[in-house]
Parts: C-alpha cells; sequence; structure tokens
C-alpha cells in the first residue's frame, strides 16, 4: 500500500513540476526567444523532480528488507543469533506476520513477540523516512531544473537525449532478458546431456522419463528418446494449422474485400472474442465435447479413435488460433495500397483476379507473419493437449492416436517430488532448448519470406 501511495505522490510531482517548467520558462523568457518549445522545458522538469524520487523509491525498496532483517537479527539473544538460515528465515517471517496483524507459525514464542512489537514501530518510522526522503529528492531535483531554465538552454535536446537513453536502457534489459532466458536453458541442458547423450535425446524414439530417485528404490533407468515428443508435438500443430489457416484467411478476405462496413463490424469482434476465451475452456470444450463427439462418430463408422486423440486436441486448437490468423491477415490485407487495386481492375481483372493474383501476393509478409504466430501459439499450447491428446508419448502419425507434446512433458517433468538434478527434471531444460532452436527456424524462414515480398511490392 505504501508503494502506491509513493506512486500516487510522484504523479502529483510530475504534474506540478510540468506546470511550473512550462511557466518558468515562459517566465524568464519575456521578450527573448526560447530555443525550445515551453513543453520541452516542462518536460525537462518532470525528469529532474521524478528521476530522482524514483531512485530513492528503487534503492529504499531493496535496502529496507536487508536492513530490517538485521535489526531483527541483532534484536535476538546471542543464544538464538547462530541459529541455521531454515529457522532464522521462519523466525524473521512470523515476526513480519506478527507485526502487521497476520498469522504467525510461532506466535507464543516470547522473542517473536518480544520483537514483532518493537518491528512495527521499526516499520512505520522506515515508511515515514521514505516518504520524507522521496519528497526531499524530489523537491530537491525539481529546484536543480528551476535553476538551469534558460531561454538559451536546449531543453529539447537534453530531453531527446533522456529519452534516447530510456530506449536504449529499456532494450539492453530486453536484450539480456533473452539472453538469461538461452544462458539458463545452456546450462541446465548441458547438465542433462551430460547424464544422458546428445543423439540418445535427439534421436532416440522411446520417450519414459521415470527414473529412480534414491539409490535404495527401485524404478526404471529411464529412456530420453525426444522424437515421439516432438513428432506428437508436429502433428497436432499441422492439423491446428490446417484449420486455421484456410478458415482465417478466407475470413480475412471476406472482411477486407467482400463484406459491407456493417458485416464487418458483426463479423470481426465476433472472431475476436474466440482470442479472449481461457485455453482450460478450450480444454473443457474439446475433452467433453469434440472428443466423446469423434469417438463416438468413429464407432459409428467402424473407425477406431482413442477418448483422448491428437485429431480432437488439434481441431479445437484450430479454432482458437484462428482469430490471430483472420485478425492479423485482415489488417494486411486491409492497407494494401489502393493503387495496387485500381491497377488490376483498369487492366481488365476482376475482383477474385485481384485479389488471387494482386493483393494476397502484397499481402503475403503480413500473412506469413500471422500464419507463424499461429503456429507459435500452437506449439506453445499446453492445457488443449492435456485434457484432449493424453500423456502418452508415441511415435505416430495417426491423428486418432493419443499423444503427447513438447510443453505437456515440460510441465509434467517440473511437476512433483524430484530431485532438480535427476535426469527426468532436467530433460525438461533439453526439451525447451531444442522447443527454442524450432521456434528461431520458423522466425528465420519467415524473415526470408517477409525480405523477398517486401522488396517485390514496395
Amino acid at each position: 500500500m505504501i508503494y502506491w501511495i509513493a506512486f500516487a505522490a510522484l504523479a502529483l510531482f510530475w504534474a506540478f513540476s510540468y506546470r511550473a517548467g512550462r511557466s518558468r520558462a515562459l517566465a524568464v523568457g519575456g521578450q527573448q526567444q526560447l530555443h525550445s518549445l515551453p513543453g520541452h522545458y516542462g518536460a525537462y522538469a518532470v525528469i529532474w523532480t521524478i528521476v530522482p524520487a524514483l531512485v530513492v523509491l528503487v534503492v529504499w525498496a531493496v535496502l529496507q528488507p536487508v536492513v530490517l532483517e538485521g535489526m531483527i537479527v541483532a534484536s535476538l539473544p546471542e543464544a538464538r543469533q547462530s541459529m541455521a538460515d531454515l529457522g532464522m528465515q521462519s523466525l524473521i517471517s512470523d515476526v513480519h506476520n506478527l507485526a502487521v496483524g497476520d498469522r504467525a507459525v510461532n506466535p507464543d514464542d516470547p522473542d517473536v513477540r518480544r520483537i514483532s512489537d518493537s518491528y512495527a514501530g521499526w516499520l512505520t518510522a522506515s515508511r515515514i523516512l521514505m516518504i520524507v526522503s522521496l519528497t526531499a529528492a524530489a523537491i530537491l531535483g525539481f529546484a536543480v531544473a528551476r535553476l538551469k531554465i534558460t531561454p538559451s538552454m536546449r531543453a529539447r535536446n537534453r530531453v531527446e537525449r533522456f529519452v534516447m537513453g530510456l530506449l536504449i536502457v529499456s532494450s539492453t534489459i530486453a536484450i539480456f532478458t533473452t539472453v538469461g532466458i538461452v544462458l539458463s536453458l545452456f546450462y541446465e541442458s548441458i547438465a542433462f546431456f551430460q547424464k544422458v547423450p546428445f543423439y540418445e535425446f535427439l534421436f532416440g524414439l522411446q520417450w519414459s522419463p521415470q527414473t529412480a530417485i534414491r539409490a535404495d528404490q527401485v524404478g526404471q533407468t529411464g529412456s530420453f528418446g525426444a522424437i515421439p515428443v516432438f513428432a506428437g508435438t508436429l502433428l497436432i500443430s499441422v492439423i491446428a494449422l490446417i484449420i486455421a489457416a484456410p478458415v482465417g484467411l478466407m475470413s480475412a478476405i471476406y472482411m477486407a474485400e467482400y463484406a459491407s462496413p456493417r458485416m464487418r463490424g458483426f463479423i470481426k469482434p465476433a472472431l475476436e472474442i474466440l482470442a479472449g476465451v481461457p485455453t482450460v475452456v478450450y480444454g473443457f470444450f474439446a475433452a467433453l465435447i469434440v472428443a466423446p463427439m469423434l469417438r463416438d462418430g468413429g464407432a459409428t463408422l467402424g473407425i477406431g479413435i482413442d477418448s483422448e486423440s491428437a485429431l480432437a486436441a488439434g481441431l479445437v486448437m484450430g479454432v482458437m488460433i484462428i482469430p490471430f490468423v483472420s485478425s492479423l491477415s485482415d489488417d494486411v490485407i486491409t492497407a494494401v495500397p489502393r493503387s495496387l487495386r485500381e491497377g488490376s481492375y483498369g487492366l481488365g481483372a476482376t475482383r477474385s483476379e485481384t485479389i488471387r493474383n494482386v493483393i494476397v501476393p502484397a499481402a503475403l509478409p503480413g500473412i506469413v507473419g500471422a500464419l507463424l504466430l499461429a503456429a507459435s501459439r500452437a506449439i506453445g499450447e499446453t492445457m488443449i493437449v492435456v485434457m484432449a491428446a493424453g500423456l502418452s508419448a508415441k511415435l505416430t502419425v495417426n491423428p486418432f492416436e493419443a499423444v503427447t507434446t513438447v510443453t505437456v512433458q515440460i510441465v509434467t517433468l517440473l511437476t512433483g517430488d524430484s530431485e532438480f538434478d535427476s535426469p527426468k527434471t532436467l530433460a525438461a531444460f533439453a526439451l525447451g532448448l531444442m522447443l527454442f532452436f524450432v521456434t528461431l527456424a520458423l522466425n528465420v524462414i519467415a524473415l526470408r519470406i517477409v525480405r523477398k515480398y517486401r522488396e517485390k511490392y514496395d
């Protein structure tokens, strides 16, 4: 709650400093011409007001728990200051919970009750001091900005440099986050491949990651051939794209080229509602409606279809990703220049010929991007596969049988009581690494297609 109050105070500082900085620029300008617009001086004052306050807020949020925990430990009797880390963390948690009115594990501990009374005062004093420090930093920053505002000051250049630096920092954070994710996958995958040969994982035809956890426990040695898992992922994704790609693309063409504005205003929101349905609801629909219907229909025709099948999961997943294809393709087709349509009509082409030979090729980069997004969504789906396709890893191309996918196996491997350094658990990171490379390859292929046709139609 205290941080929300701090952010509200920062918002008030922002509004005040902007108006005050703008007014200051107009006041000191007089008859002289300002180098920048008054709004730039207001933005300059905002930067000097908000940035020091944010720095104080971040530093306080990081240091406050450390300082308070140190004060709690220092208040304990010497005999308890050297207790194990787990017991110390439990005691600190009890002190904090009692101080804020929550339930504690050991509320009758005399040391906990004694220190919690002092901790409540420390916490209140810390919050008051934080608000005072934040306010002082904001006022000091605004005073510095006010002194710097002169008619000749290049406020626009300084504001633009600050914004540029902020954008660079944001991009750097995004890059390092991506690098960190990849490195964490690499690190854990290397640990897995030290236990299981790479060729066995990549080319093995049997997936059964159950292993014995302890030396005295009877269990399987485990089989880590990932081909059945990737085959199941590919099978379900292909079925989903066979449904979503033509339906979504034809829906987009109809909405962009044939539908009246009234009909388009009805169909487009109706399709986009599908994107807002939770995936667990699709999973229920697949497990309770689609899978039994396919099983009963197959029995009527003499075709054996499992209660959990790749076909059921793929059909429902295809319906789920239709909005990704239709909405994005519609936007891309609508953005094709009108001159291309009129040039085609002027040469005597019909509407269907214009769509087939001019509009769709011109919009192909965007359509490929939509299909790639839909494919990535299908590959990363978990709930529908768990509820409709099952968990059995079978090497099959028969859509009537139960299969599993990479994401389902990752969830399964990381659920339950297992040693984190066991091959069973580390296999999840190896699967994630392979999935990363597959997605990267899809992005590279799509980028090549986009560049090829963009050069042709730009």
